[in-house]
């Protein structure tokens, strides 16, 4: 038998995590004397703190490696345990390899040309929704008020009951930047469900993987944010999969202040094969 000590010292854990450990009901002491209250631990349970070692090491936190130790003799159970673990430390290592690559990417860009921090790309992911949504064919680019005129008109006897965030939106459908007739389809997200109108349409759509910058200011900037989002693209690996969209965060609705409206420039994308 050791003295807590001694295990301390052979085993590399603490007396203070080694008492954790006893609490936590993961490593018992064999012999606690009763009279001076001295934990005592067996030379057999060092393979029990090497178990620890490397379960720590694969990334397991001590209430899982817990459970591991009390079906250790199974080697099935053992085996879905380093499963999921597996799994989950490859999801892990996908999330750390795009990120050092947005940053190899980032530094190389800056080192070029110096400005491609001036609008800042990301990542992320647009969530499912249930939209209300009106598209149409307009003259130009410049008449997507008229859009949201008909969503407000039509849509405003319905009560609806906007989303938190609404995530107002125009999605340019065309393949292309078209001086005339364009095809836009405008949304914000609701919640319930409505019945459709003349022209406005209520469908639930998919989450969207999507590069996106936010700029604060004027429409007049969009051709430089589409240029940084396209850099990003390119340089990350990604491909473009589906229509561009603004996301309108402060909107010519909110104020009539141009320096004030703050828009998010969105690409749907997809990683290749």
């Amino acid at each position: 038998m050791l003295k807590i000590g001694d295990f301390s010292k052979l085993s590399r854990i603490s007396i203070r995590m080694l008492r954790h450990y006893d609490e936590m009901g993961l490593l018992a002491p064999k012999h606690i004397d009763s009279s001076t209250g001295y934990r005592y631990y067996g030379e057999d349970q060092l393979t029990v703190t090497n178990r620890i070692w490397a379960l720590k090491e694969m990334g397991f936190d001590l209430s899982t490696i817990r459970d591991i130790l009390s079906t250790y003799s199974d080697p099935e159970k053992l085996i879905d345990f380093l499963t999921v673990k597996q799994s989950e430390v490859k999801s892990e290592a996908m999330v750390m390899a795009q990120r050092l690559r947005c940053l190899e990417t980032t530094i190389e860009r800056l080192r070029k040309d110096g400005t491609v921090m001036s609008y800042q790309v990301t990542l992320k992911t647009l969530p499912e929704r249930q939209v209300a949504s009106v598209r149409a064919v307009i003259p130009t680019y410049e008449h997507e008020g008229t859009l949201w005129q008909i969503m407000m008109a039509e849509a405003g006897p319905l009560d609806m009951q906007m989303d938190n965030p609404c995530y107002g939106m125009a999605i340019f459908h065309d393949d292309s930047y078209r001086e005339a007739d364009v095809d836009v389809e405008i949304q914000i997200a609701v919640v319930g469900e409505y019945d459709n109108t003349e022209h406005v349409i209520f469908k639930k759509e998919a989450p969207i993987l999507m590069a996106s910058a936010t700029f604060k200011g004027s429409y007049d900037s969009i051709s430089a944010v589409n240029e940084a989002v396209a850099n990003w693209v390119s340089d990350n690996g990604y491909a473009f999969d589906g229509p561009s969209f603004c996301i309108y965060h402060v909107s010519p609705n909110e104020t009539p202040n141009p320096d004030d409206w703050v828009t998010e420039v969105c690409y749907p994308v997809r990683k290749p094969n």
